[in-house]
């Protein structure tokens, strides 16, 4: 194993360093760095000009200013860059470090949410093949993938952003608008649970009533400015989740694994009183963090003392749960601090920006002040890559579950959960994986549209104002930073690939 990753490192190097000779020879040749000054009629015009081609090295060869680049690059491999400046005399580290923040946090972001809702929809439309669900999945794929991602990014700012501000300044929702809501809800829910159609139209019909009630009293009791989850909820949450994680291990019948995850929602519960004081307004992200790793070692504690002969999977159950019963109680800390956002920005969510310049507020506000910021750039870049990793991973699971082994798994009498968790899905990622790498370099790319449609202040402008003024600085830094993620992710897939199947490092 160790090998074959330094193969990839080496291999990946020499892929990246042939890549920046081409995009620097490229970007110096896209123009005249000094057109603007040489249509100036200022008295000072040759001074000027002298000054910057000796601010970036114009009298010397292509190769030297080239190789002056790689040298200060080379110094990333041990965390001191050297950048050089940019043609205004800007240091391109610092804007590289202030323009890769907001980019990554969007792409990250993005690619988590469409790895995990892309990969879900797509087991479950091979799951149910040529259902109503399946089709529906598949016309929405469609839809998303062939969206233009400048036409949606300008639909979600004028419905997103200008509409949803008008809103909220005084909101309230229609009998019909709430009925719609519950009318949607109920026949995603219908569609995803299947059975019979005696069931979907049960589960249709009660979805929908206690959608349309829930609504309903949100709506009165003017929720959309004042929100909170409250207890109940949390701990509704909290038994869905560990439904949820059992139904992918063990199923719900075991007893043990059972037992110890009751037993850690109710520790959740007397930890939403317990951790109270402490979350008014924590002092850093360290706080949070300090309490996601307790809720994982109490989970595991629990899973492991009566988790029966299933301990490692009780472990991993009661982890898990704990976990989202811990992320319930920061959403309910996080709405509760809504109404008071508000109160210092009347409208939330800004056209321009990824945030309020100069804000000074509370440990929760200042989450909404950047988070608010994020969801629109982020629907927009999810909406495009949930639709391939969706098709992507219906195919791959399709191909896995006809294959013989998983008719022999059927045959010795093995639950279609465990045949579809730990038979069929390890199988069908693999070729996921190559989506996954492509698509965090591609969304790089497509993110800068994105961000100068809602304008943020990202790599992409630092790569567009670069290569605007033919200044090789902002556009090498942005390849740095782009180029390096893609043969990064690219390395991490080969190394999934040995991982999900040790056949492919022969």
């Amino acid at each position: 194993m160790l090998q074959f990753i330094l193969r990839r490192i080496a291999i990946s190097a020499l892929i990246l360093l042939m890549g920046s000779a081409l995009m620097y020879f490229a970007t110096i040749n896209a123009g005249d760095p000094l057109a603007d000054l040489r249509e100036s009629r200022a008295s000072n015009r040759d001074q000027l000009m002298a000054a910057r081609t000796a601010n970036m090295n114009l009298d010397l060869p292509w190769w030297q200013r080239y190789t002056v680049w790689l040298l200060g690059a080379s110094k990333c491999l041990v965390l001191a860059c050297d950048l050089g400046s940019s043609r205004d005399g800007a240091n391109i580290n610092t804007m590289l470090v202030s323009s890769s923040a907001a980019s990554l946090r969007l792409v990250v972001i993005s690619v988590a949410l469409a790895i995990v809702i892309g990969i879900t929809l797509g087991v479950l439309s091979a799951i149910r093949q040529y259902s109503g669900f399946d089709y529906t999945i598949t016309f929405l794929a469609f839809l998303f993938f062939s969206l233009p991602v400048f036409w949606a990014a300008v639909l979600l700012k004028d419905y997103g952003a200008i509409r949803f501000n008008n809103w909220i300044a005084n909101p309230g929702l229609t009998v019909v608008a709430i009925a719609v809501i519950a009318l949607i809800f109920a026949l995603l829910v219908a569609s995803v649970l299947g059975g019979s159609i005696k069931r979907q139209a049960v589960t249709f019909v009660a979805t929908g009533a206690v959608m349309f009630a829930g609504v309903w009293y949100f709506n009165s009791i003017g929720w959309w400015r004042q929100p909170a989850l409250g207890l109940p909820l949390i701990i509704l949450g909290g038994l869905l989740a560990l439904a949820f994680f059992m139904v992918l291990t063990t199923g719900l019948a075991h007893k043990k694994v059972r037992n110890a995850g009751l037993i850690t929602v109710a520790l959740g519960v007397i930890s939403y009183f317990v951790t109270a004081p402490l979350l008014v307004d924590p002092s850093s992200w360290w706080v949070i963090t300090g309490l996601i790793v307790v809720s994982i070692l109490v989970g595991a504690v629990v899973g492991w003392f009566f988790g029966g002969f299933e301990k490692k999977t009780a472990m991993f159950v009661c982890s898990a749960a704990a976990l989202s019963f811990g992320f319930l109680i920061f959403m309910d800390r996080l709405l509760r601090s809504w109404g008071s956002f508000l109160q210092i920005k009347t409208r939330p969510i800004s056209t321009i920006g990824s945030g309020m310049p100069g804000f000074d507020g509370t440990f929760w506000q200042n989450i909404f002040d950047w988070g608010v910021q994020l969801v629109l750039p982020t629907i927009v870049l999810t909406l495009v890559s949930i639709a391939g990793y969706s098709r992507y991973t219906r195919a791959s699971m399709l191909e896995t579950i006809n294959q013989d082994y998983i008719r022999t798994a059927r045959s010795k009498g093995l639950s279609d959960r465990v045949i579809y968790t730990k038979h069929a899905l390890r199988n069908a990622l693999i070729p996921i994986t190559t989506i996954v790498a492509f698509d965090f370099a591609g969304l790089l790319g497509g993110a800068i549209v994105t961000e100068t449609i809602f304008g943020w202040k990202g790599l992409g402008a630092m790569f567009r104002e670069g290569l605007n003024q033919v200044d090789p600085g902002p556009v090498m830094a942005y390849y740095l930073v782009a180029g390096g993620a893609a043969i990064l992710m690219n390395m991490l897939a080969d190394i999934t690939y040995a991982f999900l199947d040790p056949r492919i490092t022969r």
